[in-house]
């Protein structure tokens, strides 16, 4: 059978000029999501300008394995800056809660992450959207370093957070042990799981992370609903499945906070470093949610790259030449130095 393509409340409308994005208000987050079926597979998406930047080239972001739209709803005005924002959740990720074929009843766990990809290129291509940049953000930050590998014609800039090319083993351990967690139904510890790897507890000093906030996030863990478990076990195999994540060519910003302890510093800036057109900043004193510890420092320095702006003298932002890169520390803690002549007493 031909490919089926369906676009809810709009099927065969022309989606060219202006008219494909909404005008940006103070409810628009609250309006339930758009949707594109492509052989059964539903893509959910807000598409959100304002009127003074709706001509420029519009910044899609890549939901991930815990984001969704309203993740985002503080950071968009700032992005509005550098042009028009798509907000997509391909299936099984942001808030998307599609986890089986509706034509075919296949899993989506079937979907590997080229795969979304390669989705979302199909959907730029219905929409009539001919350059876009792209963010993305741990899990999201794969696909969309892969759709710039297989869509360079579609690119202009790129931004990625919390991205690696090869997986560590102790970091495959971490989703191992959650996943485990969860499947034994043990969800309080599962929660603690899951926010003992994304937030770096021995510099909670220095991110200043909310008591509350952690509470929230924990909360959102430990009452997963059956569906967000088989996301939560689709997408951890997804990246437990990855043995290698493409290079971009483009114009390519990579972007870490400063204490992240589950993509390393250092990882980070070893996949910079291969990229040819690349900028390397850390955003201090965060860790692998900057956006939502560092959350003006963050957008400013997306949006001064987005815009061809500089980024060497931001607040809060800690630019990196090539050669800091490559000299930079592995270690997740300060090494401690061994006192010499210590004699204990009897």
């Amino acid at each position: 059978m031909n490919s089926i393509i369906q676009m809810d409340s709009e099927i065969n409308q022309a989606y060219a000029g202006f008219g494909f994005f909404d005008i940006y208000h103070r409810d628009s987050f609250k309006q339930p999501a758009r949707t594109t079926w492509i052989d059964g597979w539903k893509i959910e998406y807000m598409a959100i300008a304002d009127p003074q930047t709706i001509h420029k080239t519009p910044i899609v972001i890549v939901g991930g394995a815990f984001q969704n739209f309203n993740s985002y709803k503080y950071c968009v005005e700032q992005l509005f800056e550098s042009g028009p924002v798509i907000l997509i959740d391909l299936p099984s990720m942001g808030a998307n809660q599609q986890i089986t074929n509706r034509n075919t009843g296949i899993s989506a766990g079937t979907l590997e992450l080229p795969d979304l990809s390669e989705m979302l290129g199909r959907w730029l291509d219905i929409v009539g959207i001919q350059k876009v940049s792209v963010m993305g953000m741990s899990l999201g930050s794969v696909v969309a370093s892969c759709f710039a590998y297989h869509r360079p014609d579609l690119m202009d800039r790129m931004i990625l957070m919390g991205v690696m090319q090869k997986t560590r083993k102790s970091w495959r351990m971490i989703l191992e042990e959650s996943l485990k967690l969860m499947q034994e139904n043990r969800m309080e510890e599962f929660g603690q799981a899951v926010i003992l790897y994304l937030v770096n507890h021995a510099k909670l000093d220095k991110t200043r992370m909310s008591p509350t906030a952690k509470k929230l996030f924990f909360r959102q863990m430990a009452e997963f609903t059956g569906t967000e478990r088989e996301r939560y076990e689709i997408n951890c195999n997804r990246l437990l499945r990855l043995t290698d994540v493409p290079i971009p060519e483009c114009k390519t910003l990579v972007a870490a906070g400063q204490y992240d302890s589950f993509t390393l510093p250092h990882e980070n800036a070893n996949f910079a470093l291969q990229c040819p057109d690349m900028e390397f900043a850390l955003i201090a004193n965060a860790d692998h949610v900057p956006q939502l510890q560092r959350r003006k420092e963050t957008m400013s320095l997306f949006t001064s790259f987005l815009k061809g702006e500089s980024i060497q003298n931001l607040d809060g932002i800690i630019p990196m030449t090539r050669e800091q890169m490559q000299n930079m520390e592995r270690r997740g803690e300060e090494r401690i130095p061994v006192l010499q002549g210590f004699v204990a007493q009897t």
